[in-house]
């Protein structure tokens, strides 16, 4: 597919929300958080999401809230808290909504004990209900035993996320994330005995001294480990707001034109091995729900990314983790601390966000079925026309068709959806925010 810099020079949202955190202001929180949990419907289905912010190494390239796993009273505490955050949700709810979706994430939840895990789903279900719920988990392989795997299939957790990023030595010597093949095979092994039926790996390119043959070897050795889905993604490099990041060689990054290439390439390896792509940067197994959600238009983006999770209110929990009300994003506390104390007091301890609405929602659903089904009809937005102009560079290259008045993505368009999508992010065309580069 051919590089336009262009039309890819400027840095974007990968637009998991609109508006994009980006947006947040301390205007909003708390309030907006009570109000969303007072309208849940009586049946509603509940997406839940609990955050882990620790890990037991921290890599260099992460943008993660997430700190070291290395003080077990300081992590002991914060689990105490979120079960007390999961009581504040309960009463708030006073038993309105049906949980279908639990996903824990990090940081990495395997760096808490298998004995916390249980006591932490066990207080969930109490509280809020999901026994019949399809649970799902972050999983770092490098700390990841079997009786945490024994923890996972007692809760009955059927989907998991395995952190890989590259199976390089010398590229994860750089990125601070050392982890042999055997490590992430085994890692699986244990996922699968576990129940576990449904395996994403993430994948990264863009790193420090890769290149497209070093990226396509690392896609190789994780498709013989027979996961069911894949994201393979840009890393995005700003050391100004990650610290942590300084400790990547800048010097040694793949310029933008080799990143297109490198996606490109990742893209044919596997639709070429019967994969089916998933928007600009997940694949699936056919037979997926991921694939199938795909297919069949109900695909959705939220904070973890592409998810075929159905549910439009997804309840946030644990330190800076974000919530989706029908009028209004919030995200708790980002600060342990600070959340903790919040949630001691036995208040919400949401302190940011952005109200929505019908706007709001109209430009938001516009986004998400581009990025999701790769098409749009930009009709009924105010600003039609300006962002029909500012999507002209792309038609003229053939890069997204109108048929009628819904505006497609070619094929040769995917690596510039979010390029495209921000065309109609009306607050991209006046802020200078930094974000990850558009591929």
């Amino acid at each position: 597919m051919t590089y336009h810099a262009d039309l890819l020079a400027r840095a974007v949202p990968r637009y998991t929300s609109y508006p994009t955190a980006a947006e947040f202001t301390d205007a909003v929180g708390g309030k907006a958080q009570a109000d969303g949990l007072a309208a849940v419907g009586e049946h509603e289905p509940l997406s839940l999401y609990l955050h882990i912010p620790f890990c037991e190494k921290i890599c260099f390239y992460c943008g993660c809230n997430t700190g070291a796993a290395n003080r077990r009273a300081r992590l002991a505490a914060y689990l105490d808290r979120l079960g007390e955050e999961i009581d504040l949700v309960a009463a708030r709810l006073e038993g309105r909504g049906r949980v279908v979706r639990v996903a824990f994430g990090g940081g990495s939840p395997n760096a808490v004990r298998p004995a916390d895990f249980d006591r932490l789903s066990t207080r969930l279900l109490d509280a809020l209900g999901g026994d019949k719920a399809s649970w799902s988990v972050e999983i770092d392989p490098r700390n990841f035993t079997a009786e945490f795997a024994a923890a996972l299939a007692r809760a009955g957790v059927r989907r998991a996320s395995l952190g890989v990023q590259t199976f390089d030595p010398e590229i994860q010597r750089a990125i601070g994330r050392e982890q042999s093949f055997e490590t992430v095979a085994r890692a699986v092994h244990l996922l699968r005995d576990a129940g576990v039926d449904s395996l994403n790996f993430d994948l990264m390119y863009g790193l420090p001294g890769q290149d497209e043959t070093l990226l396509a070897r690392s896609i190789e050795q994780a498709l013989a480990l027979a996961p069911d889905r894949m994201a393979i993604f840009g890393y995005a490099h700003v050391p100004d707001l990650i610290p942590r990041q300084r400790r990547i060689d800048g010097n040694a990054l793949a310029r933008p034109g080799e990143r297109f290439a490198m996606a490109e390439a990742a893209r044919a390896i596997m639709v070429g091995q019967g994969w089916q792509a998933v928007g600009f940067d997940h694949f699936a197994l056919p037979a997926d729900p991921l694939a199938e959600a795909a297919r069949m238009g109900r695909l959705r983006r939220n904070f973890q990314g592409y998810t075929d999770d159905p549910c439009d209110t997804l309840i946030g929990m644990g330190a800076s983790s974000i919530s989706r009300f029908a009028n209004a994003l919030v995200q708790n506390e980002k600060n342990n601390g600070r959340w903790a104390m919040r949630v001691a007091s036995g208040m919400l301890p949401a302190t940011r966000g952005v109200t929505l609405g019908p706007l709001e929602r109209l430009r938001g659903r516009a986004i998400e079925r581009f990025l999701c089904d790769g098409a749009v009809k930009i009709a009924a937005l105010p600003d039609a026309t300006e962002i029909a102009d500012r999507l002209a560079p792309f038609f003229e290259r053939g890069l997204l068709e109108r048929h009628g008045g819904e505006w497609r993505i070619a094929e040769a368009g995917w690596p510039y959806a979010r390029a495209m999508a921000a065309t109609m992010d009306p607050h991209r065309q006046v802020s200078a925010r930094r974000f990850s580069s558009a591929v």
